[in-house]
């Protein structure tokens, strides 16, 4: 066994902004229902022609120019998304092509919703650590917007676009890795989803619109029970405490269910980082996209102790503590 470290991050969102105001023209809304009950105040929608795999390009091609890391050496591709280009081929393998890895590197796409960066991150980690693998490319995106019903003023004032990426790499040293938590509830499947070859989830027959459905109060009532119980098993199998934690960076679903989550657990709310505000509910790149804002506005540092825990469709769950180890960075980050 080895260890295994964050060493370089990057992250893209589309130029478009859509805003509150904006909404109040296509739904019965407006700007104070939706920041009371949210958090957001504007999301970020890719193009007609612009897809999960132009935003994995452009996260990674942030993350090479801001750490001058290199992709030729890179031997595996994970993509964590609900939101793929094709069923297959896979978004990892297009990622892969367009960035020029190499060909002998493996490749492929991880489906766990909001859950998928952390599933990623806790692959890689298992892949470099047990010697398989020594620099591996961990990616969440989604472009949720694609499949958002704008009619549905209950799930369109929440999802957005956005891409995050890390890289996983083999450290001689004990490793930023520091434990985890992982855990699904299937039965509850029926609450978040999208059909497919399938209209029947747990006996339950599924509305066939092949646009995203979600039962937002069961999915509440699940990750306000369910988060604060996996981080407590989580710091109990690394033997730390709450108080040893910097920063919690939970998925960025909506700011009222962070925040009975922090209240349930006895931790600040002004410890916690996310992405929603500006950004939306993306789905598999929430923590990526709100570990990459904490690094930008200088809060997160080497060495310090971060909690990320994503939630969602399956019903998923997943936690991992982590110190990261980034190299200096030579060049400015893309613009957020």
């Amino acid at each position: 066994m080895t260890g295994a470290k964050i060493t370089a991050i990057g992250s893209y969102v589309p130029a478009r902004r859509l805003t509150n105001a904006d909404l109040t023209q296509m739904v019965d809304t407006n700007d104070e229902w939706i920041v009371q009950r949210t958090g957001i105040r504007e999301r970020r929608i890719a193009r007609k022609d612009e897809y999960t795999s132009d935003l994995c390009t452009a996260a990674v091609q942030d993350l090479m120019h801001r750490y001058d890391k290199k992709m030729d050496d890179v031997d595996m591709v994970l993509v964590a998304t609900s939101t793929p280009d094709f069923t297959f081929p896979s978004t990892a393998s297009i990622v892969q092509h367009r960035l020029n890895i190499p060909l002998s590197a493996g490749a492929f796409d991880l489906s766990a919703a909001c859950a998928g960066f952390v599933y990623a991150l806790h692959t890689a980690h298992s892949y470099v650590a047990s010697g398989m693998h020594r620099k591996v490319l961990v990616i969440g995106a989604d472009t949720i917007s694609k499949i958002t019903d704008y009619n549905d003023r209950s799930t369109c004032v929440l999802f957005g676009d956005g891409a995050g990426a890390v890289l996983v790499e083999s450290d001689g040293q004990a490793g930023g890795f520091k434990g985890f938590h992982l855990g699904s509830d299937g039965g509850g499947g029926h609450h978040v989803y999208r059909t497919g070859l399938s209209h029947t989830v747990n006996d339950v027959e599924m509305v066939d619109s092949q646009l995203l459905v979600q039962n937002g109060r069961e999915v509440f009532r699940w990750a306000v029970r369910t988060v604060p119980d996996g981080v407590k098993q989580l710091l109990g199998k690394a033997e730390m405490s709450l108080q040893q934690i910097d920063w919690f960076i939970p998925h960025s679903a909506n700011m009222r269910i962070i925040e009975p989550i922090c209240e349930r657990m006895g931790y600040p709310i002004e410890q916690v980082l996310h992405s929603l505000v500006y950004f939306g509910n993306t789905s598999a790149a929430t923590i990526p996209l709100a570990l990459d804002l904490g690094i930008r506005e200088g809060k997160v540092q080497n060495g310090q102790n971060l909690l990320l825990y994503g939630f969602g469709a399956g019903l998923t769950h997943a936690g991992q503590l982590v110190q990261l180890d980034l190299a200096v960075q030579t060049g400015e980050p893309t613009t957020l």
